[in-house]
Formats: C-alpha cells, sequence, structure tokens
C-alpha cells in the first residue's frame, strides 16, 4: 500500500525514453481497496480518528478502554472488532502519569501492559531526551509502532505534541502537519486516535466545537464525542461527529467507574438516542432554563394553534436542537394526548385544552 506522499508524483518515460516526473496518478493504475476497520463503523485501520470532548469527562479512559479490548483481541462495545488477533498499542500521552494513571487504567480495563508502549520522549542531539514532536518525529513513532506491532495509536491531547511553529487556528499549517501523520497512518497500518479538547463556544455546528481549526476533524475521515448525558448525571455519551467511511451507526452510553485498584475503567451500557448535536446544544441551560422544561415551551408554542403530527412536532424541536425523546417527554408532561383521526391512520397530538379525543398514546 503507497502512502499519500507516495502517490503524489508517480513517474513516466518520454518519447525519448528518458524518465520525466508528471504530476498526479491514472484511476485505472489505482487497485480498489476495502476499508478495513478497527472499531467497525467507528475507527478505521489506517485512517486518522479524532475523539473531542471537555476535559473530565472519560475521552482519555474511552482511550484505554479500546486499547485493552486492543491487546487481547476482545469485543468492542457494541460488536466483535475485525482484528481479533491481540495486537500492540502506542500511546503519547502529555496530561496522565504512567505509574499513577495510565498502567492502572490499562490494568483495570484488562489490558496487556506487554502490548503498550508509551512514547513521552525521544532522544535530542546531544543524546539527552526531550519531549516528542509532530511531525518532525514520526520517524521516532514510527520506530515505536513496529517495536511491538501496534494497530493503534492514541495520541492525547493531540495539541500538546504538535511542533511550536504549528499554527493550529490556521488550515495550512494544521494541513500540512495532518498530512504527514495521515502518511505515517497508511504506511503504518495503524488507527491514530487524536484526543481533543472542546473550545470555549456554546452551540452551533459540533464540528466546530474542537479544538484548533476545522482542518482538523476535516482531514480526520471519523470524528467522535464525548459529552455528559443531560438527563442522567452520572452518564456519558461517545456519540459519531462524522464519519466519510461507513453510515452513523449511532451513539453509546458509558459510565466511569472505580475499579478494585482505584482506577477509573469504562462500563459500557448500550445504545442512546442523544445525538452530537443535541449534546452540545446551548438550549440546556439557557437563561437557567431546563433542557427539560425548555422541550416544554417549544412544544406548547408549536402546538398552540391546533393538534400536530408527531413527525412535524420532532421536526420543529430538532431546529431548536432537542431530540425525539425529550420531545416525546415534553407532550406527556404538558398532558398531551394523541388521537386517530380515522384518515389512512394518522395520528395527531393535542394539548390539554384541546378537545378530548382519546387516552393518550405513545405514538
Amino acid at each position: 500500500m503507497n502512502s499519500p506522499s507516495e502517490r503524489v508524483l508517480s513517474h513516466f518515460p518520454d518519447e525519448s525514453g528518458a524518465e520525466t516526473r508528471k504530476l498526479g496518478i491514472l484511476l485505472s493504475d489505482v487497485e480498489p481497496e476495502t476499508v478495513v476497520w478497527l472499531w467497525p463503523g467507528r475507527i478505521p485501520l489506517g485512517k486518522l480518528t479524532i475523539l473531542d470532548g471537555d476535559p473530565g469527562l472519560g475521552k482519555s479512559t474511552v482511550g484505554i478502554d479500546i486499547a485493552a479490548r486492543m491487546t487481547r483481541g476482545w469485543e468492542m462495545p457494541d460488536g466483535p472488532p475485525i482484528i481479533r488477533a491481540p495486537a500492540g498499542v502506542v500511546i503519547l500521552s502529555a496530561e496522565d502519569g504512567l505509574a499513577d494513571t495510565i498502567r492502572p487504567r490499562i490494568d483495570a480495563a484488562g489490558g496487556d501492559p506487554t502490548r503498550i508502549l508509551a512514547l513521552t520522549v525521544v532522544p535530542a542531539g546531544d543524546g539527552e531526551p526531550r519531549p516528542i514532536e509532530i511531525p518532525g518525529d514520526l520517524q521516532f513513532l514510527k520506530e515505536a509502532i513496529e517495536s511491538v506491532d501496534a494497530k493503534l495509536v492514541i495520541i492525547d491531547p493531540l495539541m500538546a505534541f504538535l511542533q511550536a511553529d504549528t499554527d493550529t487556528h490556521k488550515d495550512q499549517s494544521a494541513r500540512a502537519v495532518l498530512f504527514k501523520l495521515a502518511a505515517l497512518a497508511e504506511e503504518a497500518d495503524v488507527a491514530v486516535l487524536l484526543i481533543r479538547h472542546l473550545n470555549k463556544t456554546v452551540g452551533g455546528n459540533p464540528l466546530y466545537r474542537g479544538g484548533g481549526s476545522i482542518a482538523f476533524v476535516a482531514a480526520a475521515r471519523s470524528a467522535l464525542l464525548v459529552a455528559k448525558d443531560p438527563d442522567n448525571p452520572d452518564d456519558r455519551v461517545l456519540a459519531p461527529l462524522k464519519n466519510n467511511l461507513a453510515k452513523d451507526l449511532g451513539s453509546l452510553s458509558f459510565r466511569l467507574e472505580t475499579a478494585e485498584n482505584g482506577a477509573s475503567r469504562v462500563s459500557w451500557i448500550g445504545a442512546s438516542d442523544l445525538d452530537a448535536a443535541s449534546l452540545l446544544s446551548d438550549t440546556r441551560d439557557r437563561e437557567g432554563v431546563s433542557e427539560r422544561d425548555f422541550a416544554k415551551e417549544v412544544v406548547a408554542d408549536f402546538m398552540s394553534d391546533g393538534p400536530k403530527q408527531f413527525e412535524d412536532i420532532c421536526a420543529s424541536t430538532k431546529r431548536e436542537g432537542l431530540r425525539k425523546s425529550m420531545t416525546r417527554k415534553a407532550l406527556h408532561d404538558l398532558g398531551c394526548r394523541a388521537r386517530n383521526d380515522g384518515f389512512q391512520g394518522k395520528w395527531f397530538w393535542e394539548l390539554p385544552d384541546s378537545p378530548d379525543f382519546g387516552d393518550p398514546d405513545d405514538h
């Protein structure tokens, strides 16, 4: 498999037989390939994946959970992995200690520490160790990958390892770094998980909430988000932000628990109907109003001029950043009732002050 940098230039002979350089490559010379997944539908092999979220919500712990599964060949939280054989992992961590945090979390998750290499420093010109930098030290990263036969690289957080001259807010600068990192991922056939903190903006498109330029998430083939479940404060949600290679598989709920060794670990709960937009919506704390109360206001206003079909109500609340489950709760909180108009089986919801057309029904 050729790396992206190798595919940019191709060499063809001219009429005299001398080799000349020409740009591009004919698609007829490209062998079609099938996407291979480290975590099917969520983390592709040989590509960049971004994991965004606020500090303290479990992004790093989720990364450790995935790493532990890789070292054992275990199933992923929502199904079996494509790669079933145990594989190595390389971790670049700038915020968590190896002895007091990372190793205990690996143990708590049941991972094999003999297959995990922590790459924090590299030798400087004078032989003294220095922090690893990206992209300047990618050769050291490549060597680390080969040393443990890694299929996963975790860079946590990404911004801490970028060279000082990288302007993370300029697309051109960010893309130059990501191009080289993506080339390494493809050449080494590893999944690279880039962990980022969210910026301070509120609401808007979730793709713009990660730190730095939009080029980061644009270059990634998959992007994920970790956020709090607004209805269950102890729960977290892993939600898809984008995926260029597969359909949206939906979100997963999890909870952080304390293992016997005192370390944090992930306990997966199951599917969640929360998506990235609703998780990052600014309606949750608008002027001190809870999301549930805000949902009631939106639904009541939309239905004030008469009964509405459930699909139309959901379309209205979705524009306000509310998900379907919260819309259902609002309908019941308001005491709304559902009725069938008897024509083509259509169901309508109405407010309590409308004529009573039947018993409540969850349609």
